[in-house]
């Protein structure tokens, strides 16, 4: 019997891998037969031997197309012509392929058997298109072939409508290939899957057949699978994080993010080709009545342009070569009536469209706004002129993004595609800003400086502004464009870091901004925008709620109206308890409210040392995530107010937390104890164990000198409770807290100030930092660095 090297196997090259298994799988078979002797034969039928056997082993799927994995499946059909042994034949074929250990996919069928099969179910009908004979009688696997593309062709305008609808499923199950940071190399839309159905319409004869460049993105995907594989020693096709820099070292490229660069590309590239050639099966199977003459109806959209069908293409008089804004307009229109460019009348722009006048002129610069406004019709219209590299030639700086990918759990996309969705947000927003024009440049142009070194915010201001004076803004709009781009994260960080109800973070925005109460509502705009389109956990409605008031107080400030209410405002206690043994002083009370995005928990109970960790630590031990707090004193009697969320879908019951301050308060709740078990319960496998970071800034709150302690660590069930305790044990009172949860991180800002009224020397600061960092669970900070951020 012959023998497979599996070792061998897994590391030789694609074909080589081919190879083998081809040899192998033909020794089996003839010994398959060989010892399988045949009960009968029909009248008429040839003699024994390869080419008149009647069975044909026949390789589907992976093997069959000859892209079998390092460690792939293999799919495999016994055809045969009915002789009655076939299934003692098909064990002595199975089993050796079982004991070598490789995964098995097997039938046996009749060609007839075959291609019912493939008539009723899509997946087997796609698999038996990629039917490739390997060893046995090669008669039967061309009899196979040919009654399956029939098949296939037959009954193509039932059957692709189902696939379409699978794949369709699929991208809205798994995603896009194109702008996954993790993405599914076979499954998501845009893969490996997407050049096997290519093939498959064209087998219909629906399409032609795909083009070079999709060959190429096609080919590159097989090599990053065949990389991946060979790097994990498992059948995996998943490109997750960790396996990025070893499949990027084996491919001989840069690094990884070129690695999810040019997968990106390659699954933009296909989908892009797939989505063209439906569009053309789906109006090839609709069903027209039949008419000897059929006038084509064409609708003019804009000067050189027509509505054909369901597509836009050029105006029998449209000169391309002769109108620089042909372009545009074409995309203006198509967006605008909700419907693409046809794919010809793409082919002829990209060839015959002259470059754009420097500056643009206002008619150019008027299409591209319309365009940019058509929100979410436009995504689509500026992903065809990406794939025809007609973006890139109107803004060159473009290329510099083109599916640059973003290290983040925050983005859903690469930095050009949320670019696109950030304006297509802002199209929703334009009424309610003075400038439309510049809200909607500004959303496209906000990320631009991720394609350079250094902060993007600082660097993407000059490069929007060269943008902005090439298309012929204004040198005022200019410069709003670029204060746009420069401060597009000010009111967001601010709000979320720092407590909006202090005068001088007011004033400190006021001042970065200047006295400007449009270029505020630009940037209120396009902060929606940008969290919109990235993602839900970046713009949940705690956080729009806090940029929302953020900008009342300051656009308050800049017309010198009276202030708005505070954030956080005590509720009234709906449950009272009092501490047994105590004066009726020291009752403990708990208040609720319903919030955006959650409640408002007002605790109310006599000040002591420590309070404002305790109610933490009860909040985090009823499963409730912090996004906001402040504490005040009044006569001895402090009131902490807390902005929560239930972290699973449950409201706080007020009961059980006034319970739970009362019994912390008394010791007779062991919080530490409790949180750490709460902690080890809902520990997530594999996150992430980066060291806590600690910076200080000085503030002054209500007069008094204040400091505010910024600790970013890894995000886990009661790190509020260790936070604050530590800096209680530490001599500090807590005044106001801004919590946000960045992934899996948390990046937490605390107003601090000690009783005393005196500043935190430097050694302090280093000992209150290393005291943060052992609370967050990291390792010990250098004390040479302590204080020193």
């Amino acid at each position: 019997m012959p023998v497979l090297d599996l070792d061998a196997l897994t590391a030789a090259s694609r074909p080589e891998r081919v190879r083998l298994v081809d040899e192998w799988l033909t020794g089996l078979l003839a010994d398959a037969l060989a010892g399988t002797p045949r009960v009968s034969r029909r009248r008429g039928s040839p003699p024994a031997g390869p080419a008149g056997t009647g069975v044909a082993l026949v390789a589907v799927g992976s093997l069959g197309r000859r892209e079998l994995p390092p460690h792939g499946d293999l799919d495999l059909v016994l055809v045969h012509d009915g002789r009655p042994e076939v299934a003692a034949l098909a064990d002595a074929l199975w089993y050796p392929v079982w004991d070598a250990g490789l995964r098995l996919d097997h039938s046996v069928r009749t060609v007839g058997e075959a291609v019912s099969v493939a008539a009723d179910d899509v997946k087997a009908g796609l698999g038996l298109l990629d039917a490739r004979h390997v060893a046995g009688d090669p008669e039967v696997t061309a009899g196979l072939r040919t009654a399956t593309l029939g098949s296939w062709r037959q009954h193509a305008g039932r059957l692709l409508p189902q696939l379409r609808d699978l794949r369709r499923g699929r991208s809205r199950q798994v995603g896009e290939l194109g702008f996954l940071l993790e993405p599914d190399l076979k499954e998501a839309y845009g893969g490996l899957r997407e050049g096997q159905v290519l093939r498959a319409l064209a087998a219909a004869q629906l399409a032609d057949e795909p083009p070079a460049d999709a060959g190429e993105a096609y080919a590159f995907l097989l090599d990053v699978r065949d990389a991946l594989q060979q790097s994990t020693g498992r059948a995996t096709d998943a490109l997750v994080r960790q396996e990025q820099r070893p499949v990027a070292e084996a491919l001989g490229l840069a690094d990884d993010d070129v690695l999810l660069r040019q997968v990106s590309l390659a699954g933009r590239r296909l989908a892009f080709v797939a989505d063209e050639t439906w569009r053309r099966v789906e109006a090839s199977l609709v069903r027209r009545p039949r008419a000897r003459y059929r006038r084509v109806r064409r609708e003019p959209l804009a000067e050189g342009l027509v509505r054909q069908g369901d597509e836009v293409v050029l105006a029998r008089d449209a000169r391309p070569a002769a109108d620089p804004g042909l372009v545009l307009r074409g995309a203006a229109a198509a967006a605008r009536a909700d419907l693409l460019l046809s794919p010809y009348t793409l082919k002829v722009l990209a060839v015959h469209a002259p470059p754009l006048p420097e500056p643009w002129p206002p008619e150019v610069r008027w299409s591209f706004l319309r365009l940019l406004a058509s929100g979410r019709s436009a995504v689509p219209v500026l992903e065809q002129l990406d794939q025809e590299g007609l973006l890139a030639r109107m803004l060159p700086e473009w290329d510099r993004v083109r599916s640059l990918p973003q290290r983040h759990p925050w983005h859903r996309f690469t930095v050009d595609r949320h670019l696109v969705e950030a304006a297509a947000a802002a199209a929703e927003l334009t009424r309610d800003v003075d400038r439309p024009d510049l809200l909607l440049v500004g959303a496209l142009l906000h990320d631009i400086g991720k394609g350079w070194p250094g902060d993007h915010s600082v660097v993407g201001e000059v490069i929007a502004a060269e943008i902005a004076a090439r298309m012929g803004f204004s040198p005022p709009d200019v410069a709003v464009l670029a204060a746009v781009v420069r401060h597009h994260l000010l009111l967001p960080a601010t709000a979320t870091r720092r407590d909006i109800d202090d005068p001088a973070t007011i004033e400190r925005v006021a001042a970065t901004i200047g006295s400007s109460p449009a270029l505020l509502q630009l940037l209120h705009a396009v902060a929606q925008a940008d969290g919109a389109a990235t993602s839900a956990s970046a713009w949940s409605p705690w956080k729009a709620h806090l940029v929302a008031a953020l900008v009342a107080r300051v656009h308050a400030h800049l017309v010198a109206g009276p202030p708005p209410a505070p954030v956080l405002e005590p509720t009234e206690p709906q449950v009272t308890a009092s501490t047994p043994g105590r004066d009726g002083g020291s009752e403990v009370t708990v208040g609720m409210q319903n919030v955006a995005d959650g409640q408002q928990i007002t605790f109310g109970a006599p000040d002591r040392p420590g309070l404002f960790s305790r109610c933490a630590g009860v909040l985090a031990l009823n499963q409730l995530d912090v996004r906001a707090a402040s504490i005040s004193v009044e006569d001895g009697r402090a009131t902490s107010i807390f902005a929560v969320r239930p972290r699973f879908g449950r409201a706080p019951v007020p009961e059980i937390l006034v319970d739970g301050l009362r019994a912390a308060l008394e010791g007779t709740l062991p919080l530490a104890e409790r949180l750490r078990q709460r902690e080890a319960d809902y520990r997530q496998d594999g996150a992430r164990a980066a060291a806590p970071r600690v910076s200080w800034h000085d503030a002054e709150v209500a007069g008094a000198a204040s400091t505010i302690v910024e600790v970013r660590a890894g995000d886990r069930a009661g790190l509020l409770y260790q936070l604050t305790t530590a800096l209680a044990d530490e001599g500090l009172d807590v005044t106001s807290a801004r919590i946000e949860t960045l992934g899996a991180d948390a990046l937490d800002s605390f107003y601090v100030c000690d009783p005393t009224g005196t500043p935190l020397d430097p050694d302090q600061r280093a000992r209150i930092e290393r005291a943060l960092v052992a609370a967050a669970g990291g390792d010990t900070a250098d004390p040479a660095t302590l204080g020193a951020r």
